[in-house]
């Protein structure tokens, strides 16, 4: 496996602006889902670029895929985080749906990896 700096990768840059937006979104939820909803939402967020990067750095390529696929379950937990939010409207639709289309795209870049890597 060809060693790249994490950094430099698509799928780990795309992957911190949704957890930026994340971020930005949750600012306005109610103080008492500090501890729940927010936080779930935020850990799930911020999972998705530690894992990238987490496996970039590992030794093997199938460590690689093994984070890779980390990372895309917290995109589908995320996903469904940010959708409950919208639904008990904790955040609006715009922000709902900007999420959405960033963990879609990040989504599809941590498969594109993946399957680059299985070649």
């Amino acid at each position: 496996m060809r060693k790249y700096d994490y950094t430099e990768l698509i799928a780990w840059q795309r992957a911190m602006d949704l957890a930026t937006a994340v971020y930005q979104a949750s600012r306005s939820m109610p103080p008492d889902e500090r501890y729940g909803l927010t936080a779930q939402m935020r850990r799930a967020a911020v999972s998705v670029s530690a894992n990238i990067a987490e496996g970039q750095c590992r030794r093997t390529c199938g460590e690689f895929l093994n984070s890779l696929s980390v990372a895309s379950g917290s995109v589908g937990e995320l996903e469904t985080h940010v959708i409950l939010a919208g639904r008990l409207e904790f955040i609006g639709a715009d922000s709902v749906e900007g999420i959405l289309k960033k963990a879609a795209e990040v989504g599809r870049l941590i498969n594109g990896l993946a399957n680059s890597l299985k070649h």
